[in-house]
């Protein structure tokens, strides 16, 4: 059953813009698949989760009301970082969960993150072979990205590139909705995340 809290939360999303304008069940639904291809193949919850790209909150509320393990939202636009701000201080909401504003591409580079997740998620971030470079930097060796896949699509991941990344391709899972998920498994190349823009100016692939 949906938290008080959290239905509250995304319906607040979804009038301020962050969110789409449909109902908010499904997109609660796509969001729990995320923690079903984690438990796919994993059997207990991430230690630490970092949502990459948060926007209006999904996945990373319904992760925190699920798990209520430590997990960071990071997003860029300071309209989206207040308003998830401003849930995680209601009363109901679990602790654990903070707010991360900048560019994936420098925070990834902090010693608070790198190499610090065992969990990276993201819904709508961008192209693979984007979501693939901005992602790995904080993922720790072992860790998984899950990422959202859309509908009846074909392959969208490199080989070649993931393994420039020390990331591998661990499959799909499929349930509620599609999602990829990816091991890292090697430390990070020092010259990965390349600087701001350039993951989408020139993509590994």
């Amino acid at each position: 059953m949906t938290s008080h809290w959290l239905s509250r939360a995304l319906e607040e999303s979804r009038a301020r813009g962050f969110l789409g304008p449909g109902a908010i069940e499904p997109q609660i639904e796509h969001a729990i698949g995320f923690i079903e291809a984690w438990e796919a193949h994993r059997s207990s919850p991430p230690a630490n989760v970092l949502d990459l790209g948060s926007g209006g909150g999904l996945p990373g509320l319904v992760l925190l009301d699920t798990w209520e393990r430590p997990i960071v939202f990071l997003d860029s636009m300071e309209k989206r970082t207040n308003f998830i701000l401003e849930v995680l201080q209601w009363e109901d909401v679990p602790s654990g969960g903070s707010v991360w504003r900048g560019r994936a591409e420098v925070l990834a580079r902090e010693t608070r993150s790198d190499s610090k997740f065992d969990l990276v998620t993201a819904r709508s971030f961008g192209s693979p072979a984007v979501t693939a470079e901005c992602a790995v930097r904080f993922l720790e060796v072992g860790g998984l990205l899950i990422v959202s896949e859309p509908p009846s699509s074909p392959n969208r991941w490199s080989a070649k590139g993931l393994n420039e990344l020390g990331l591998q391709s661990r499959g799909s899972y499929r349930k509620r909705a599609g999602f990829q998920l990816i091991e890292k498994v090697r430390a990070t190349p020092l010259r990965f995340p390349r600087s701001i823009g350039i993951p989408g100016k020139t993509p590994l692939f």
